[in-house]
């Protein structure tokens, strides 16, 4: 259901149970568990990501992250979770429904990021379908949007495997690792799962 608003703020999102995993929102007590793993999947990660700023792994721009997320919530502009896989609680990824558009559009943009030592093991797939089912069944969205460089064999997979249709292709759409890149469009409709 959709969030009624409180004149308290927000009420608490909850952990999101996905089998293999559980979606939760960041807190400052994840940051060690986060830098260390960021670090660690540096390299796997960077073909696919914006170029990072040069503090990005330290604790006050954690800090930083964490209160934008807090307010991107609030205002209903994105709902970003962590994703811990079941059992042990180990930090593995993260997923981000942003960009959330209201009105006649109710969609959002799907994003996702996997370190390196869980990349193929399916956590993403469990985490990325569990996201979509919070966004269409708890926030009410119609559409999800996701976007990949066409070279990403493993994130295409991902999505197709979740269901997301390709709709179209984009010229220089983002830049991801310090250039203007293409991208392959797909999209996801609440009444296809």
């Amino acid at each position: 259901m959709v969030f009624l608003r409180s004149p308290f703020g927000v009420e608490p999102i909850a952990p999101i149970e996905a089998g293999v995993v559980t979606l939760r929102i960041p807190v400052v007590a994840d940051f060690e568990a986060w830098s260390a793993l960021r670090a660690q999947s540096r390299e796997f990660l960077k073909p696919w990501e914006p170029l990072w700023p040069q503090d990005d792994l330290s604790r006050l721009a954690f800090r930083s992250r964490i209160k934008r997320y807090q307010k991107d919530i609030e205002s209903d502009t994105a709902y970003p979770f962590f994703v811990f896989r079941a059992g042990d609680g180990v930090l593995t990824g993260a997923v981000t429904l942003s960009n959330v558009r209201r009105g006649v559009a109710q969609m959002a943009s799907l994003g996702y990021w996997t370190g390196a030592p869980f990349a193929r093991q399916g956590l993403m797939t469990a985490a990325v379908g569990a996201v979509c089912q919070f966004g269409f069944s708890h926030q009410r969205l119609h559409r999800i949007e996701a976007a990949c460089l066409p070279t990403n064999a493993a994130s295409i997979g991902l999505l197709r495997k979740c269901a997301f249709q390709q709709e179209g292709y984009a010229r220089r759409y983002l830049r991801i690792d310090g250039k203007w890149q293409d991208h392959v469009l797909f999209a996801l409709l609440s009444d296809e799962v």
